[in-house]
């Protein structure tokens, strides 16, 4: 099994269009996931919501996969959050990074999960289920989002409760910062479920929708085009039916060149 590269393995001559980034700190929540920062490099621009290329040397190979970037376009560091899988080609090496490490990072991000793509509106919907909430821990963290939208819902769903950890974190960070508190203020809202362990929540976020819980558990009316807006990230299955019951509600997915009601990120799954 070969060990991430080191510093000195690529720092002087790394891959065309790609930048070799210094990892600064890792934290395993589980043994499925894991949230690591890495240096930002100069003049790197990205807006909150969009993904990157990230890779590590393996074999004297480069290996890139997408990964939402999960810092807001404002930070000063990059942040991602990952899935550990075992035999994958790229994350069965990522997950053993430590600080010092270099991640490769592709030079240009893209992605629809922009509020860009999005037509002006009241509510925002994030929906999200396991690493998918790593786009939406940018956007909650962007002014912008809340300048543009008066509340923001950010709904998480992932199998047990410790797979929730990083959400909460997400949160308690916001709480703790004097100004992103200001600027949030009473306007973001966090919806949490597990679907195979006790917990006040419970159930996969499609069926919550579909049965109207989450609109009555947040004191909430259903899903209106008029002042309702949707971001959706999470695996195939999830992105499909969430995207259906949006459509059933009566909003139009959206994308970058023609902003609608909704979007969905298909650069992967998560």
């Amino acid at each position: 099994m070969n060990a991430p590269a080191k510093t000195d393995e690529f720092t002087s001559a790394p891959p065309a269009n790609v930048y070799a980034e210094t990892v600064l700190n890792v934290t395993h929540y589980t043994d499925r996931l894991f949230r690591f920062t890495m240096t930002r490099p100069q003049g790197f621009r990205f807006r909150s919501g969009e993904f990157a290329m990230i890779g590590l040397m393996v074999e004297g190979k480069p290996i890139f996969r997408a990964y939402s970037i999960a810092s807001p376009a404002w930070a000063e560091e990059l942040e991602f959050f990952s899935i550990k899988v075992p035999d994958g080609p790229l994350t069965s090496h990522l997950q053993t990074i430590k600080p010092g490490d270099q991640v490769l990072m592709r030079k240009k991000p893209t992605g629809t999960l922009v509020l860009d793509a999005l037509t002006p509106g009241r509510r925002l919907y994030m929906f999200s289920t396991g690493t998918g909430i790593a786009p939406f821990a940018s956007l909650i963290r962007d002014p912008e989002t809340y300048e543009k939208f008066e509340e923001v819902i950010l709904t998480h769903t992932t199998r047990d409760v410790a797979e929730l950890q990083y959400g909460f974190d997400l949160i308690r960070e916001i709480n703790e910062d004097e100004l992103l508190k200001e600027i949030v203020g009473d306007k973001l809202r966090h919806y949490a479920t597990v679907t195979r362990e006790e917990f006040p929540y419970r159930g996969r976020i499609t069926d919550l929708i579909s049965s109207g819980k989450i609109f009555s558990d947040l004191g909430l009316t259903p899903l209106d085009p008029a002042t309702d807006r949707g971001m959706i990230c999470g695996s195939a299955e999830m992105l499909k039916d969430t995207k259906a019951l949006l459509e059933n509600a009566g909003l139009e997915e959206g994308a970058n060149s023609k902003p609608a009601e909704f979007v969905i990120e298909r650069a992967f799954v998560g």
